[in-house]
């Protein structure tokens, strides 16, 4: 019986453990089954969410390969209208330009009532404008009388437009106010050919007389301004002129009753006098006088007394209440120079002397220094010499590189007529307006200039010169 249930309790502990077993292999198919349950369904949410992040993500592109697009059409229009304010600058600008162009096409000459409109370029330079108004007047023997042109500065000075420089580099910006002006006065007018030029010089001393600068006695008014009324109006004639007919002119800064009667009463004697020999003696009696041909410049002696310093074809000039103290000719000179607004002129020893001496002047400021040093270099270099001084050619040059280039009085230029205009007759008298004797130059222009440079230290050496 132990024997038969040991054999039984065995065969039910291995039928138990075949059930155990059995529940095992069905609970690890069960499992594996729910897994491959769950993984299929975890593919199928898996691919569902994928499609659907796909689906979203599709859509997100979509809509920033939108917004991508409107931000390139967005820079696309800001560059056309970047461009168009381009375009509508590049218009201002060139309208900008044709306004320059068009107020630096031309000048505007008016003088004594003749006025004459001609074109110009751009970067045209002081000779260009100094040959137009040589060329509306016909004059052509310019170099006996180097005409010249001038300009007042900011201070009222009168300065000489530079024919080698650049016109929009010396004037300011404005409308620009030239007159046409003789820089040199021949000593001997006789060497003048043509009438018209000596009709021009005339005029020229004529308002040097009227406004001063030319002082002349009561007999010297009285006989240029019969010279005057004879070139003009020819001989007398008492049924054409009546009993004031020189009224009209003006000969002198007070012009009285007195001297209009002894005007008339040398004119009078005049009778076959032609204009050409009329304007001849008023110009051989002009040239005697004491102040003809000097430019006068303010400054002070070493005492700080006022005095005009007088440059001239024989020197310089010093003068104190109009009276003349002092003569340097213009072989006494050794040296020129300036600094700031000090003038020095260093004077060869005199013949009971050692020593050279140096004189200095005190003028209003530095401009007014070098402006007169410049009007002595150029009257001696015209007057003095055969012609004018080469400039320095060293590579660093001190001082000021001014140099007078123009001809000189001894190496003129030789007059050619070539122009066809009309010339004044040798016997008929003239027929121009007589009460403004040298007219003012108006040319328009509105454009930038530099300034000029006028500081630092000038000088010229003429130790050894004629």
């Amino acid at each position: 019986r132990e024997r038969e249930d040991g054999e039984e309790g065995e065969e039910e502990r291995g039928r138990r453990e075949m059930e155990r077993e059995e529940r095992k292999g069905r609970r690890e198919r069960k499992r594996k089954e729910e897994e491959e349950r769950r993984g299929g369904e975890r593919e199928r949410r898996g691919g569902k969410w994928r499609k659907e992040m796909e689906r979203k993500r599709g859509r997100g592109g979509e809509r920033e390969r939108e917004r991508e697009r409107e931000r390139e059409r967005e820079r696309e229009r800001e560059r056309e209208r970047e461009r168009e304010r381009e375009r509508e600058r590049e218009r201002e600008r060139e309208r900008e330009r044709e306004r320059e162009r068009e107020r630096e096409r031309d000048y505007y000459f008016c003088f004594h009532g003749n006025s004459c409109l001609v074109d110009r370029q751009k970067f045209a330079k002081g000779q260009m404008l100094l040959d137009l108004v040589c060329g509306h007047l016909n004059l052509l023997e310019r170099d006996y009388t180097h005409t010249h042109l001038m300009y007042q500065d900011t201070d009222n000075t009168k300065n000489w437009l530079d024919p080698s420089k650049e016109i929009k580099k010396q004037l300011r910006v404005g409308s620009w106010r030239l007159g046409f002006s003789v820089k040199f006065y021949p000593a001997d007018p006789s060497i003048l050919i043509e009438d018209i030029t000596r009709y021009y010089l005339c005029l020229q001393l004529r308002d040097d007389i009227l406004s001063g600068r030319l002082p002349c006695s009561f007999v010297t008014h009285a006989l240029l301004g019969s010279y005057t009324v004879q070139a003009e109006l020819g001989d007398y004639e008492a049924d054409d002129h009546g009993p004031d007919y020189v009224s009209d002119f003006r000969f002198a800064p007070n012009q009285t009753r007195e001297l209009e009667e002894r005007v008339m009463e040398l004119h009078h004697n005049y009778r076959g006098m032609s204009p050409a020999e009329a304007e001849m003696n008023f110009l051989e009696n002009a040239k005697k006088l004491s102040m003809y041909g000097v430019d006068l410049h303010h400054a002070k002696d070493s005492e700080g007394i006022d005095i005009m310093l007088g440059v001239s074809a024989n020197g310089l000039l010093i003068y104190r209440d109009r009276l003349r103290i002092n003569r340097f000719a213009w072989p006494k000179i050794l040296k020129i120079s300036y600094k700031r607004s000090n003038f020095y002129i260093k004077i060869r020893p005199g013949e009971y002397e050692q020593f050279e001496s140096t004189i200095g002047f005190k003028l209003p400021h530095h401009r007014a220094s070098k402006r007169l040093w410049k009007v002595c270099i150029e009257n001696h270099t015209f007057f003095r010499l055969v012609s004018p001084e080469p400039p320095p050619k060293g590579f660093l040059v001190i001082g000021s590189k001014f140099r007078y280039s123009g001809r000189t009085r001894h190496r003129p230029g030789r007059p050619a007529r070539s122009s066809t205009g009309p010339r004044r007759s040798s016997t008929a008298p003239s027929a121009r307006d007589t009460s403004c004797p040298v007219a003012w130059t108006e040319v328009s222009r509105a454009g930038g200039g530099d300034r000029q440079r006028v500081g630092g230290v000038g000088s010229l050496n003429v130790c050894g010169l004629p």
